[in-house]
């Protein structure tokens, strides 16, 4: 008999095995949103103790996301060669260990150098993360299950000021990094819990491990070993970047890494300089953080009700206005209001836009083909760091040109309007999942036609 992995997949329910995946995949993307938002926490402390303005911190703070940009796409595309478990290791190994060295710094440069190759690791985390929960999610839920995980990123987004506020004034700014090498401890049982992709143990002809994970997938399922595997991976192309362009997806591809592209430079604009923007504004240091952690508050909620809705309407319906009311909300934030209105506007600023981008991953791995999800989102991801680049470096160029905080609020919500723009020039039926449903509605159209033939 003849198994096709992809149909046993999307067909199974939510069970142990993917509450297990769902919340490994929930702790490692919190550390990474923990380090999205840690520069940003400690920012201030470290001008004062190496007295360096806002332009140079802004060039520091990019020095993590130019090496989160080669790790995206370097390891992205290394996963769908090795394996996505592997992949991910190595990059937690990475992001962990040089976190946590960050926090042993004792120059602008030294720091420099951890927080790039801290980076490094940062960028293969979330493309393989992602895939390899988009591997075995059931299709009816997908989106939200990758909505729920995502939600670790702001999760530790919001840790990381929490902290800073509880241990900043007895510890230090070194014991915010000091926090980020638990995941070394946890990666033994981690490795040992998750699964390798399917597609990846399908192309290796690794038969019998496949069959005992899709039997943890779907409790129903049975097989012999005797069983073949029908899986719709095609032939690999040796560029794998190739693959994006392929079969009429040049313009989706593009399109994707401009919306990236665009919506990173708002968000590591915005959790670097917000709380010193809101310093700016008038308000302490304890004030400014909480607007970040009600920043990351608003993307959790964001995340999960665009996730639900998604899976509901359909992701392009939902993100293009979540794009389009983020950029209006910066905007307003530039005048001012009295402090709850501003705390609402931040709120809504962090659903749309880190709950976007939360979003636009899944729809990512969604709409290119199971071989090349960590390729398509690496690469996406690896072009966005180029925009999360720009961001912590236009954020502190505006800060010491002194234009006014309406001005700084302005320039980080242009991109969100390019953003929505991008994603509605999307075409939907050029996506995986769209095919992949209109081949299994013909299947059913045949198999029902066939069956009132017998009954004939």
């Amino acid at each position: 008999m003849k198994i096709n992995t992809n149909e046993v997949i999307a067909n199974s329910k939510f069970n142990r095995f993917h509450f297990s995946l769902l919340a490994w995949c929930f702790v490692i993307i919190m550390f990474d949103g923990y380090d999205l938002v840690v520069f940003g926490t400690v920012v201030s402390q470290l001008q004062q103790e190496w007295s360096i303005n806002s332009s140079e911190a802004g060039v520091i703070a990019s020095y993590g996301l130019f090496g989160m940009m080669f790790g995206a796409i370097i390891l992205g595309i290394l996963a769908d060669r090795f394996g996505r478990k592997k992949v991910t290791a190595i990059a937690l190994i990475l992001f962990s260990l040089f976190t946590y060295l960050c926090g042993t710094a004792d120059t602008p440069t030294s720091f420099s150098v951890y927080r790039f190759l801290a980076g490094i690791g940062l960028g293969g985390i979330m493309p393989n993360v992602i895939a390899l929960l988009t591997d075995y999610s059931p299709k009816k839920i997908r989106s939200m299950v990758v909505s729920i995980v995502l939600c670790g990123y702001s999760v530790g987004g919001m840790l990381a000021p929490i902290l800073g506020i509880i241990m900043m004034p007895s510890f230090g700014y070194e014991s915010i990094f000091y926090f980020a090498g638990l995941p070394i401890l946890l990666l033994p049982l981690m490795y040992k819990q998750l699964p390798e992709s399917a597609v990846y143990l399908a192309k290796k002809g690794r038969k019998e491990e496949l069959f005992k994970i899709l039997k943890k997938v779907e409790p129903k399922f049975t097989y012999n070993n005797s069983d073949e595997i029908l899986h719709t991976s095609q032939v690999e192309s040796k560029v794998p970047i190739v693959g994006l362009f392929k079969e009429k997806r040049a313009l989706a591809t593009i399109m994707f890494w401009v919306a990236f592209f665009t919506c990173l430079l708002m968000v590591y604009g915005l959790n670097t300089w917000l709380p010193k923007l809101m310093i700016e504004a008038g308000y302490g240091l304890s004030s400014s953080l909480g607007f970040l952690v009600t920043l990351q508050g608003g993307a959790i909620v964001g995340t999960l009700i665009i996730g639900h809705l998604c899976d509901k309407y359909g992701s392009k319906k939902m993100l293009v206005p979540m794009y389009t009311s983020g950029a209006i909300a910066l905007v307003l934030l530039g005048f001012g209001g009295n402090t709850l209105y501003i705390y609402f506007l931040v709120a809504i600023a962090g659903a749309a836009t880190i709950g976007s981008q939360n979003i636009v991953q899944a729809y990512v791995s969604q709409y290119y083909p199971p071989h090349m999800r960590s390729t398509a989102l690496g690469m996406a991801s690896g072009i966005g760091r180029m925009g999360g680049m720009m961001g912590p470096v236009l954020g502190g160029i505006l800060l010491d040109a002194s234009l006014g905080i309406e001005f700084n609020f302005l320039s980080f919500a242009i991109p969100g309007i390019i953003a929505a723009i991008a994603l509605s020039l999307v075409p939907e039926k050029r996506s995986y999942i769209h095919i992949f449903n209109k081949n299994e509605q013909a299947n059913k159209q045949r198999l029902e036609q066939k069956l009132s033939q017998v009954v004939d």
